[in-house]
């Protein structure tokens, strides 16, 4: 039988779709997977007819791929991924290449790319973003690790990668563990826009009134503004969507306790150990674990006290209006947070990450896509080493006129007793970025009297302590 082109080790959701997608645009493909049933369902279902055959083992994957080799690895992150790569070192040659695509943390990266490189091949490790459709269809991609394995990949990705106007939806990342950092931030900006848009749903539905059917009319309209975007787009059809048993809106009767798998918490991880504030996507991990106390939350909601009810002070389409304005603000500076670690990581690691092309890859094919990242790429491309995207002229701006509407639903919001902890972490972050003199002089002051760790003056230069009265 002829020699394929690439394999697949995983044929889950993502890993079988991946392996359609490059079917489909030209390249013959080996599944393989260690569940028997999980190739045999494959072959007889999704990849029935295509030019995929399946392997029945290690040794089979490798006999049946043309040289170099290449492996797509689409496993859970962690000891799966070692268990394959120990698999594939025993029957692969030096000079194959591997490429993990899993949500894999990107020291571990880092470790598995050196131990591959020592034996000869050529490892990749690559974040994938767009879920089962964006892997069928086009996802966006983030690969990092050696120049060389990229450039053996790219004719491949460039292909099964989703396309804008301005390219495929990839591009090389950097070296080592960088494409997973690139993507473990990615999820953490993901975390942000999905609370962000939970908060402004609750504004709407308990201050405002709307109805699940109105409530889809705002974000398809939403989706037609500045807003457009894969999540906004998806909100409208969450609001539309009727359950087949009582014929209730679906919406309403999901548990509200929200699951994680781990990027968001990596993140937030990774900002504390970098120095970098993210307090928006810190907010949105923290509001999923207050979730997930449902049954306290049930007990202090009948034990403690609500305010008063409040009220808009704005006729609905104000409040509608004034909500927009206000998600539209908090999600810049989600995003300004997410590309500030990027760029924090890109100095520490030496990564010369390109954040205006990081933007462009982002905007087709991944859960963050939206037409908001092209504003982002076009601040890049005004100053590859802008700082933070909340001085660039454009978003400058666009929250300068927007920013009464964002304290009026903040303020208001919180009055009313409802919970806004990424909406308001966005307005806090955006207050203390803008202020000259915040109060951490008398914080320092504190930690001197206390723990006579010193402190730095305005008028001389030095550390110095005092003897406080």
């Amino acid at each position: 039988m002829e020699k394929s082109d690439v394999a697949m080790v995983g044929l889950g959701v993502m890993g079988a779709n991946l392996l359609l997608n490059l079917e489909s645009r030209g390249f013959s493909g080996v599944g393989y997977d260690v569940s028997a049933d999980a190739v045999a369902r494959f072959l007889s279902g999704p990849g029935k007819g295509k030019r995929v055959q399946g392997a029945s083992d290690w040794a089979d994957v490798a006999a049946k791929l043309a040289t170099p080799r290449k492996v797509f690895v689409m496993v859970p992150a962690g000891k799966p991924v070692e268990s394959v790569l120990e698999a594939l070192s025993g029957v692969l040659d030096k000079g194959d290449i591997i490429v993990e695509c899993g949500n894999s943390y990107y020291k571990d990266t880092d470790q598995r790319g050196q131990r591959m490189s020592d034996q000869g091949f050529h490892f990749t490790g690559m974040g994938v973003s767009g879920g089962e459709e964006g892997a069928r269809y086009g996802p966006s991609m983030m690969p990092g690790g050696p120049r060389d394995g990229y450039d053996n990949l790219a004719p491949y990705l460039e292909k099964i990668a989703a396309q804008t106007d301005d390219g495929p939806c990839v591009t090389y990342i950097g070296p080592g563990g960088a494409g997973h950092y690139v993507k473990m931030v990615h999820n953490g900006i993901e975390y942000g826009d999905m609370q962000l848009i939970a908060e402004a749903y609750d504004l709407l539905k308990r201050l405002g009134g709307l109805s699940n059917a109105e409530l889809a009319e705002v974000f398809e309209r939403w989706n037609e503004s500045e807003l457009e975007s894969f999540l906004i787009e998806i909100t409208a059809r969450v609001f539309r969507q009727k359950d087949k048993d009582t014929g209730k809106h679906l919406v309403d009767l999901i548990k509200d306790s929200a699951s994680m798998k781990g990027t968001g918490t990596w993140t937030v991880q990774e900002a504390m150990d970098r120095g970098v504030a993210i307090p928006t996507i810190t907010a949105a991990v923290d509001a999923r674990l207050v979730s997930a106390i449902r049954d306290e939350r049930q007990r202090a909601a009948r034990e403690i006290p609500s305010p008063p009810a409040g009220e808009t002070g704005m006729d609905k389409g104000a409040w509608i209006d004034a909500v927009r304005a206000a998600l539209y603000c908090a999600k810049t500076c989600s995003y300004a947070q997410g590309m500030a670690l990027l760029q924090r990581a890109s100095e520490e690691f030496g990564w010369k990450l390109p954040l205006g092309e990081i933007a462009r890859i982002w905007k087709a094919g991944c859960i963050i896509r939206a037409k908001f990242l092209r504003s982002i790429q076009e601040a890049y491309a005004r100053d590859a080493n802008l700082s933070n995207l909340l001085l660039d002229p454009f978003f400058k701006e666009a929250i300068a006129t927007r920013q009464q509407a964002w304290r009026q639903v903040v303020a208001r919001g919180q009055a009313a007793g409802v919970a806004l902890p990424a909406m308001s972490a966005s307005l806090a972050y955006y207050d203390a970025y803008r202020t000259a003199r915040l109060p951490a002089n008398l914080v320092q002051a504190q930690r001197d009297l206390f723990g006579a760790h010193t402190y730095e003056r305005l008028d001389k230069e030095g550390s110095f302590h005092t003897q406080w009265d």
